[in-house]
């Protein structure tokens, strides 16, 4: 039994690992990967905070984010996350994230789309990477425990108190029971389900969102998908928004530049969107920035290209196309992190923490995640001193989970899913992407209840215990059905366009819909109502 058990093995669990350590408490991280698999690694560009406040200011960081929220962010949150920024930054500095410094050997910062000023912090276009290894690191010099690769299949709820975790361990293929006085749901977003259409990794599948709503937490604004917008075409990698924020341009097929680049990611997404749409082709200019430049500030977006769009960027222009990337909804949570469960707290892109609202900054996100890690991590660690004793606790999830995946290897395998997922994403992109409407959002609920109804058709081929990934990905995939169910659902309940949300049958914003949507599962149904924006 543990205190604290984390998971998810991001820049948010390990901040909350390092954070509940500290605190005295005995921690474990359990993940289905391993922390430098964690999608972290692929936030390229940097983290936002006021260091220098000679041209900026905390109040000027809030408004930036609370306008992209479009109204549904919390700003007694936003206030907090951005006012403990520069702590956070130092902090990170501290333990050794090696961040790009300046002439005057200060931490260097660059300018993001829909900020007024320049407060993103970096190390080179690799920060999100630096940052995951640097904390993991610090979790392996603090002896906190990694249990990797395990897959999250539920949470053990006993009265309304969250005591641990059930997990599949990947390689033995034993149904596992993880006690835990406190519990963190740190296990990513969900822009994943967006197959071949996103700048994701594979393994980034919505776990904790479809785990947690089947436990009957709560989730909120589960519509709002963010699409980056440039990915490299074809693969859909990550162009960071460094590339345009050092100063890139977006060129449409006649040379011309046809938006601001440095607008907010929705607005620019869309119009880049609408020119492929028209069958026109869509680049990225670097060439003006020189060679010198590119090597010192985006060595990384000068590999990707060259390796898998075969492009030299300070000779040629780069294909690009819009790719969905990052989750604003998630677990609902208030600002000390807690769900609706008692001993259970959520944090990082898994949670919607009232915040991002309707449309994230770039740069917030890194900010975000370690910035209420810690706060989780603390707060559980707190929450577990508080608690003597889980022995009288019996798990009746253990023995249902390990039916469930006895069920699993008997399903007929007559249907292969491995189609049903690639046709799951390009039925999301088209339908409910950047583009929305009634027409569209039904049809892709329609055929995801046909998907749903096949799902025992399908099972798994390999019938083995050990490592098993063929059981895995069946079992990722059924988590992305029903989170993909989530979206379509809270979207066509949505009315009108905010943010990242655009419904070209209401492309206005709706002062009567300014509200967060809320998302439970009562009696195996779900049920979808909006609150007010506290």
């Amino acid at each position: 039994m543990y205190d604290v058990l984390i998971i998810g093995s991001g820049a948010a669990g390990l901040s909350a690992a390092l954070n509940a350590k500290e605190n005295g408490s005995t921690v474990a991280v359990l993940s289905k990967t391993y922390p430098t698999h964690s999608q972290t690694v692929q936030a390229q560009g940097g983290i936002n905070a006021v260091l220098y406040e000679d041209d900026d200011s905390v109040d000027i960081h809030v408004n930036d984010t609370y306008t992209a929220s479009r109204g549904l962010a919390d700003k007694e949150n936003i206030n907090f996350m951005c006012k403990n920024a520069k702590e956070t930054i130092l902090w990170l500095d501290k333990v050794g994230v090696p961040f790009t410094k300046n002439e005057n050997s200060n931490i260097a910062q660059r300018k993001f789309g829909g900020t007024k000023k320049i407060r993103t912090c970096y190390s080179s276009d690799y920060t999100g990477l630096k940052i995951v290894h640097t904390l993991f690191d610090q979790c392996i010099k603090n002896d906190i425990e990694f249990i990797n690769e395990h897959i999250l299949l539920d949470f053990i709820i006993e009265n309304d108190i969250c005591a641990g975790v059930i997990a599949l361990d990947i390689i033995s293929g034993v149904v596992k029971e993880f006690k835990a006085k406190s519990t963190i749901i740190a296990s990513g977003g969900y822009a994943g389900i967006y197959t071949n259409f996103t700048t994701n990794s594979f393994s980034n599948t919505a776990d904790g969102l479809a785990v947690s709503l089947n436990a009957n937490v709560n989730l909120s604004n589960i519509e709002f998908v963010q699409f980056h917008p440039t990915a490299l075409v074809n693969s859909n990698i990550l162009v960071s928004e460094s590339a345009r924020g050092e100063g890139g341009y977006l060129l449409n097929q006649d040379g011309q530049r046809f938006i601001d680049e440095l607008k907010p990611r929705d607005e620019v997404a869309r119009a880049i969107y609408e020119k492929i749409k028209a069958n026109e082709k869509v680049y990225l200019d670097l060439r003006h920035l020189g060679l010198e430049k590119i090597n010192e500030v985006m060595p990384q977006e000068k590999r990707l290209a060259l390796e898998f769009s075969g492009i030299k960027i300070e000779e040629e222009l780069l294909p690009i196309n819009p790719a969905a990337h990052y989750s604003m909804g998630g677990v609902k949570t208030d600002i000390n992190t807690n769900t609706n469960i008692n001993s259970l707290y959520a944090c990082g892109e898994v949670a919607q923490t009232s915040i991002h609202g309707a449309n994230r900054l770039g740069g917030n996100s890194l900010l975000e995640i370690v910035t209420f890690g810690k706060v989780a991590g603390i707060n559980a660690s707190k929450n577990a001193k508080e608690i003597k004793s889980l022995e009288d606790i019996e798990s009746k999830e253990l023995s249902k989970q390990i039916q469930y995946i006895k069920e699993i290897y008997s399903y007929p395998n007559e249907i292969n899913f491995y189609e049903s997922k690639e046709y799951l994403g390009k039925l999301f992109f088209d339908n409910v992407g950047l583009f929305r409407n009634k027409k569209n959002l039904e049809f892709a609920i329609k055929e995801l209840e046909i998907i749903k109804s096949k799902i025992p058709k399908m099972g798994v081929l390999d019938k083995s215990n050990e490592y098993n990934k063929n059981l895995v990905e069946f079992l990722e995939f059924i988590n992305m059905i029903e989170i993909a169910e989530v979206i379509a659902k809270t979207a066509l309940n949505r009315e009108e366009s905010r943010g990242a949300h655009y419904r070209n049958d209401y492309p206005e914003e709706s002062k009567s819909y300014q509200k967060n949507s809320l998302i439970k599962k009562i009696d195996n149904n779900l049920v979808l109502s909006f609150e007010d924006v506290s």
